[in-house]
């Protein structure tokens, strides 16, 4: 039997079709616009199209007029102490307005404190009072949005001593009280597991699956810490990973095809390299299940 809709997904917070899709990279457009490729969509971040015109607009229209969009954020800082910046969530509305996407999606992070800006998706401890703040943050964005978004599992390095609530079970209850979806990145999984001994199939099993909107598959970067142990940087600066695509496999058995975005944001390659992993994932997303 091959599966043609996920089974027991709750769409609410994402329209996109059940296929594979590319981040969208300016080098690329005019590729894109001329062989049209058979991608299910493509995905961009907000923080890059927060300005009225240029030329990375003038593509994107072009392209959107021809394929699904997910709109994906970077700067929120949804697990920040401070209030949400106005101004951002601004300009994420009127860009949100102007090209209507499929889905819509953010970080469970945060990338600044006391006006400064850290260029970096930061861990928060996983605690009652966090929980309340995230699910407060993502209603705001919700409310101003008229639309819910999708939460991303974030890849992390270390663990905080404060934290009370298992992440899997932080993420459940986020979504539950707020109304989210999931954006569930693969790597992210395996880049944690790995940094932190953890089990992979079994933190995916604990996630709200059938909230699931889209997927993230993305490369790492592997290095060692000051006492030897392997520490994995997710990058998106790589080929995906075998143990990713391992964990793929394993997750489409339970839940069916589901949106599937090949992530790259470094070194990153000929749009004709970014199509062979686009076409390996779409051979495992249309694969017969396994009775």
């Amino acid at each position: 039997m091959t599966p043609t809709s996920p089974r027991g997904r709750d769409a609410g917070a994402s329209r996109l079709p059940a296929g594979v899709g590319l981040g969208l990279k300016l080098q690329h457009a005019d590729t894109i616009l001329a062989e049209r490729p058979p991608l299910a969509f493509f995905e961009v971040h907000a923080e890059n199209y927060m300005v009225a015109g240029g030329p990375r607009h003038h593509y994107l229209e072009r392209i959107r007029a021809r394929y699904p969009l997910s709109i994906h954020g970077v700067g929120m800082s949804i697990g920040g102490e401070e209030a949400l910046d106005r101004e951002h969530l601004a300009r994420l509305a009127r860009l949100v307005a102007r090209y209507q996407p499929e889905a819509v999606s953010e970080h469970l992070a945060w990338t600044g404190h006391g006006g400064h800006f850290a260029n970096d998706l930061l861990p928060l401890a996983y605690t009652p009072a966090s929980l309340q703040r995230v699910c407060d943050h993502i209603g705001q964005i919700q409310d101003c949005l008229r639309r819910p978004i999708l939460l991303e599992n974030p890849a992390t390095y270390l663990t905080l001593a404060d934290s009370s609530l298992e992440e899997a079970d932080f993420i459940n209850q986020a979504v539950r009280i707020s109304g989210c979806g999931l954006l569930l990145d693969l790597n992210n999984v395996y880049v944690s597991a790995v940094n932190h001994g953890h089990d992979a199939l079994a933190y995916i099993a604990a996630l709200p699956l059938e909230r699931v909107g889209e997927l993230h598959l993305a490369g790492f970067d592997e290095q060692w810490d000051d006492a030897g142990a392997r520490l994995l940087i997710d990058s998106h600066g790589a080929p995906i990973a075998e143990p990713v695509w391992a964990l793929y496999r394993r997750l489409l058995a339970r839940t069916g095809p589901l949106p599937t975005l090949i992530e790259r944001d470094n070194q990153i390659p000929a749009f004709a390299e970014l199509l062979v992993e686009a076409r390996r994932a779409e051979a495992l997303l249309t694969a017969p299940m396994e009775s």
